[in-house]
């Protein structure tokens, strides 16, 4: 792909997420999304060659770009692992112009949407958790080869931690009430303490 190429096909990707994540899958059409991208129509069809695989490349784009933000976070010499991962998950209470950071997570926003709808957008989202989960227990592994987390099952824990917050970031979207992420750091520290 040349530069022109990649840099018209990410900005839909762009455009689409901010949509996407406000408004859901299904309640973004395509004369929505290109009015809002300021593209042609055949120009999307050149990217893309149906809206589920523009769904599929956006789940895609959205796990790549945030493997690597929180790669910088648990990879980084700063702090112990243990810091480095409440770091992280303090990270999804903090507000956004007026948006939680939590609500602005796709597997959050579209898993029950379009998992009935979509195997490879279900797929996608479904490799990215996971990704997300190994991430995880990467740091949990480099904390306990530091010393600051005390657990028996990296994976086991990482897994546990990953569902407690994705769970803790529905209620706070359905009961737009911060309190069940703030429990949830708190049990957090807890079984990284343990």
């Amino acid at each position: 792909m040349n530069i022109k190429t990649n840099d018209t096909r990410q900005h839909i990707l762009d455009v689409g997420y901010e949509l996407v994540v406000t408004k859901g899958f299904t309640a973004v059409g395509l004369s929505q999304l290109l009015k809002a991208a300021d593209v042609p129509k055949g120009s999307f069809y050149h990217y893309f060659k149906s809206k589920e695989q523009f769904g599929e490349a956006l789940i895609e784009n959205y796990f790549k770009t945030y493997l690597a933000r929180i790669n910088l976070v648990f990879n980084s010499e700063q702090g112990s692992a243990y810091q480095r991962l409440m770091g992280y998950f303090q990270r999804w209470l903090e507000v956004e112009n007026g948006v939680c950071n939590a609500n602005r997570c796709l597997v959050v926003k579209l898993s029950a949407e379009v998992s009935d709808l979509s195997e490879p957008m279900r797929l996608a989202l479904a490799n990215g958790a996971e990704c997300i989960i190994d991430a995880i227990a990467q740091c949990i592994q480099s904390g306990v080869n530091d010393g600051s987390i005390s657990v028996p099952d990296t994976q086991a824990v990482a897994t546990q931690l990953y569902q407690q917050w994705l769970g803790a970031s529905l209620l706070n979207k359905l009961l737009q009430d911060q309190s069940h992420l703030e429990r949830s750091l708190d049990t957090t520290h807890k079984l990284l303490s343990a």
